[in-house]
């Protein structure tokens, strides 16, 4: 049997070797990046709007504990924010959830909503003592670093996926793990402080920061994409605003992280991508498909 005659079946019986090609047709199906897609610059720089928002809303949180910790701030004042802003983040969502002509949020749903949030608030109010005294035999190094810590495994594990319009959320367990390491660090940053109504108010700042607002996120994603480069845009001044009042030098580098994840990362990724060079051909294994019975 000639090297025309051979076909590219193991189940016949053919006085060639399994592994066999012809010469001539060795390179003729080899493909080169065949699921490539190249990126271009600004829809990647609209992309990392929200891990800009994310990285933003860490820093506000840093900024408001040394407040708190230097009584800088008054904790009823970050209170009434914290439930300002409970408020609007809600009516913005049930806005978003009207303007798809769906109603997300039936008249059950959202008496649950309201008592899952004053349980919530009821029981943090309970456990300030407890946390307030839960590391005073930890020294100050340890819980920065633990803290620093939680606050990385936070934004890397985060969940920074768009939600579909009229979608229900669904939690990863990435982001779960995410928002666990956020709360733990932020209780930890809180039993630092000198009195309960502090630890009370920045716990709950921290449960609308790392808890609600990742969920309201990613239904922002869907909106316009001026609208979300604004909303980046203010989340990240009002980071700068907080931290250049208590440091000059820590706003200059706050400033150049978000700088360099929404403008600079994108630029690298974009250049980067002239590099990639995959190459597949009969040589490959082989990937079985299997469709299973729905």
């Amino acid at each position: 049997m000639s090297a025309r005659q051979w076909e590219k079946a193991l189940w016949k019986t053919q006085p060639h070797p399994d592994n066999y090609i012809p010469p001539d047709s060795f390179l003729s199906s080899l493909r080169k990046n065949p699921n490539f897609k190249p990126y271009t610059y600004w829809p990647l720089v609209l992309l990392s709007c929200a891990i800009t928002q994310h990285i933003a809303t860490i820093f506000i949180f840093i900024a408001v504990f040394v407040r708190l910790n230097e009584r800088l701030l008054d904790p009823r004042v970050l209170l009434w924010v914290s439930a300002g802003c409970f408020f609007a983040g809600y009516m913005l969502w049930e806005v978003l959830s009207y303007s798809d002509l769906q109603v997300v949020y039936g008249t059950s749903n959202r008496t649950k909503v309201l008592k899952s949030s004053l349980l919530v608030f009821l029981a943090l109010m309970g456990l300030s003592p407890v946390l307030r005294t839960l590391t005073a035999a930890t020294s100050s190094d340890s819980i920065w670093a633990i803290s620093a810590c939680l606050f990385i495994l936070n934004a890397l594990l985060a969940d920074y996926s768009s939600m579909k319009t009229g979608a229900q959320s669904q939690e990863r367990l990435t982001s779960v793990i995410s928002m666990n390491a956020a709360i733990s660090s932020s209780v930890v940053l809180a039993s630092r402080l000198a009195d309960d109504l502090a630890v009370f108010s920045l716990v709950l700042f921290a449960v609308h920061l790392f808890a609600l607002f990742p969920i309201l996120r990613h239904r922002l994603q869907v909106i316009p994409k001026p609208l979300q480069a604004l909303l980046t845009v203010l989340v990240s001044a009002m980071c700068i605003t907080l931290t250049a009042s208590l440091s000059i030098s820590v706003a200059i580098i706050y400033s150049a992280v978000l700088f360099a994840v929404t403008f600079v990362a994108p630029g690298v990724l974009v250049w980067a991508q002239k590099h990639k060079n995959e190459i597949r051909g009969p040589w490959d294994v082989a990937v079985p498909r299997i469709n299973w019975p729905s």
